[in-house]
């Protein structure tokens, strides 16, 4: 089974082929953002960190955007440093390069401010621009695809109907020898005993409980016990009782198979099958996270309903809920709510997910990517702002 994709010169494959300008931190985003308003097929990618963290959040900001700019979606990158930030432009360019892409580098005050480094910028991304187009798509076998899977806004027919049906594809696409990715270490809690026992080994297992029982601690340290409640207010409206309730519908979205690794937050997934990458379950991170560890399409299981793309990553937006399908058909790509209706099973359900996979990773649009929906972005940090 193959798909078009754009073929890099690490061997990895891109679906979209974008110039990513990315800012290395919070005070550069206005200029990074200008330049790529500027030039055609360039995206920005935007976020609030890059300065005053210490040590083991600045590594995670400085992991993480090395590995967005070398997601295959992206041909060619421009990295947007404002001059003053704690994140290092030059090691963030140099981990970029390893990928073999074209990147150049703009430092806004070297430059001589915001406008002049604009027009620097611009220049720059218009010259990788002109580069990146020569790309053409061509038939690649889909064990070529890393897919990541999310869920959010979840209501009761998420456990029930588009989680496990995102399962069902993500199970197809590991048959036919590709990668799917699971994070959201909280929408583990209750359900990790479960995770455990598809572990591959007792490392993968003890890493996957630690990385649980982290996230719990960072929680318990602010006087907040999670468990056995709901902390999500759109959950408990969706009918949601506990974290635990949650979680047992939430894991069902990574499907049955084996789980191969488990990784850091902005680390880069290497290595078919069923793989874990630790993140909160918000939004802008979590989507973040998944982009870093080399997600190139990205299915989004959705019960009430959430409009968020990424700048450079398709997400395809799934949905068991009848009202959610018809009411906000904006959001929303693939319907399964036939599967709460009786009229269809799992199986197919799951199948026609796998199929707009397919037709996504080959160049077909989502409606996120139609109508813009991809700025609102951000890198997970867990220490103080200094």
């Amino acid at each position: 089974m193959q798909f078009l994709g754009y073929v890099r010169p690490d061997g990895s494959v891109g679906v979209r082929n974008y110039i990513g300008v990315i800012s290395t931190a919070v005070c550069g985003n206005e200029v990074t953002a200008r330049i790529a308003r500027q030039i055609e097929g360039a995206v920005n990618f935007l976020h609030s960190q890059g300065c005053a963290h210490s040590a083991p959040d600045l590594e995670q900001v400085t992991r993480t955007l090395i590995s967005l700019g070398r997601n295959p979606n992206l041909g060619g990158v421009l990295v947007v440093s404002l001059g003053c930030e704690t994140a290092d432009p030059d090691v963030i360019v140099e981990g970029i390069a390893k990928s073999g892409k074209p990147v150049e580098k703009i430092v806004a005050r070297d430059a001589g401010g915001s406008l002049p480094g604009q027009a620097q910028g611009g220049l720059l991304a218009q010259a990788l621009a002109q580069e990146v187009t020569r790309a053409r798509r061509e038939p690649v076998d889909v064990s070529n695809l890393l897919l990541g899977v999310k869920c959010g806004a979840s209501d009761t027919t998420s456990g029930l109907s588009s989680n496990p049906a995102t399962g069902v594809a993500a199970d197809l696409l590991i048959e036919n020898g590709g990668t799917t990715i699971i994070a959201e270490t909280p929408e583990f809690m209750g359900a990790e005993h479960l995770l455990a026992r598809r572990c591959v080994n007792d490392e993968i297992r003890e890493r996957l409980l630690h990385f649980v029982d982290r996230f719990e601690k960072r929680i318990l340290a602010h006087g907040v016990d999670i468990r056995g409640g709901n902390p999500s207010a759109v959950n408990i409206k969706g009918g949601i009782s506990s974290i635990e309730e949650k979680s047992l519908g939430a894991i069902r979205k990574g499907g049955s198979t084996t789980i191969v690794g488990v990784h850091e937050y902005g680390e880069r997934v290497t290595g078919k099958g069923l793989h874990i990458v630790d993140s909160p379950g918000r939004e802008p991170e979590v989507l973040t996270g998944l982009a870093a560890a080399g997600a190139q399409v990205i299915v989004f299981s959705t019960g009430q309903g959430t409009p968020h793309g990424f700048p450079f990553v398709p997400v395809i937006k799934v949905t068991g809920n009848t009202n959610t399908y018809e009411r906000l058909r904006d959001y929303i790509d693939v319907g399964v709510h036939q599967v709460i209706e009786g009229t269809e099973s799992l199986k197919s359900a799951g199948k026609r997910i796998y199929d707009e996979l397919l037709a996504v990773a080959s160049g077909k649009r989502t409606k996120a990517e139609i109508i813009g929906y991809t700025d609102a972005m951000n890198i997970y940090v867990t220490g103080p702002t200094l």
